[in-house]
């Protein structure tokens, strides 16, 4: 009954990844053209890996990295990025989008009608949807997926939450950086889009939960200083070169080079700014407690 279940799972979670990726692609044939079809090739290693994560692991993840998330953000970050330079491209022609075509949706009784109304809702407004269902789908699609082998329930609510929080920080920053952006300035949306997937490569990669027994049991008392700080050490490389360092990056470029200053990005830059800092500190206190350590043996 157990496998079924974890099978039943393990499908349901690729196929929802499936769908969401080729809503993006077809809102992407509606602005571009029908050739971008041709981005459901993306589709296939998420397909390949489904059929060889049930043959060979029963639909089980694995322990560290979940190969299904990777392949993923493969399949729909190249849609994102196509979507935001086109939106970005356009924005200054696009003709804004009244109330009453948001309202048609649920007044129109004619598939057709109600269709249109649907594509006519405001690109920016598309984009942020899809950006939000993204980060959403990341972490419902991580519950749902069969733990891996080694991973108790309480290291996996550990990850869901870390997940939770790194996610509203991601949303928080492409929605409101790239709103910055006021004229067709492709260099601007490249640097912020790049900062950006290069956040996303946290979910696929489960280095910041481990066990902390197995840190601090009595055997890992003579064990290296990377092995016996494994857990800290990856969550401050996290925030300095994933997510906050690069975050705090973008934002000084905008305000340095691209002369955007307002009240909100400044508060957001200084929130990065002493999220740095303090994990530089926090790696200060770990070296000097570890030599504490090794000088009172």
């Amino acid at each position: 009954m157990v496998s079924v279940f974890t099978f039943i799972c393990a499908v349901i979670t690729r196929c929802l990844f499936i769908l969401i990726s080729l809503i993006g692609v077809w809102r992407v044939t509606l602005v571009k053209n029908n050739l971008y079809w041709f981005l459901t090739i993306l589709y296939l290693p998420l397909v390949l890996e489904m059929i060889v994560t049930l043959k060979r692991r029963r639909g089980s993840d694995y322990k560290w990295f979940s190969p299904a998330i990777l392949l993923f953000l493969v399949s729909i970050v190249p849609t994102m990025w196509i979507l935001e330079l086109h939106h970005q491209s356009n924005r200054s022609a696009a003709p804004q989008v009244r109330q009453k075509k948001i309202n048609q949706l649920y007044s129109l009784s004619n598939p057709i009608e109600s269709l249109s109304a649907l594509t006519a809702i405001c690109a920016n407004d598309w984009i942020l949807a899809l950006h939000q269902v993204l980060l959403i789908l990341l972490i419902v699609g991580k519950w749902l997926l069969p733990i891996g082998v080694g991973i108790t329930r309480d290291e996996l609510s550990q990850l869901l939450l870390i997940f939770v929080g790194t996610a509203a920080d991601i949303l928080e920053f492409t929605s409101e950086t790239l709103s910055n952006v006021k004229e067709n300035n492709p260099q601007l949306v490249y640097i912020i889009l790049a900062v950006w997937t290069w956040s996303m490569l946290q979910f696929p990669l489960h280095l910041s939960v481990l066990s902390s027994k197995a840190e601090h049991s009595p055997e890992s008392t003579g064990s290296s200083f990377l092995r016996s700080h494994r857990t800290d050490l990856w969550n401050i490389v996290d925030n300095l070169l994933i997510q906050d360092g690069p975050f705090l990056m973008a934002r000084f470029t905008l305000m340095a080079h691209f002369k955007v200053v307002h009240q909100m990005l400044f508060f957001f830059t200084i929130k990065n700014f002493l999220v740095v800092v303090l994990n530089f500190y926090r790696l200060c206190v770990i070296i000097q407690d570890c030599k504490s350590t090794t000088a009172g043996q």
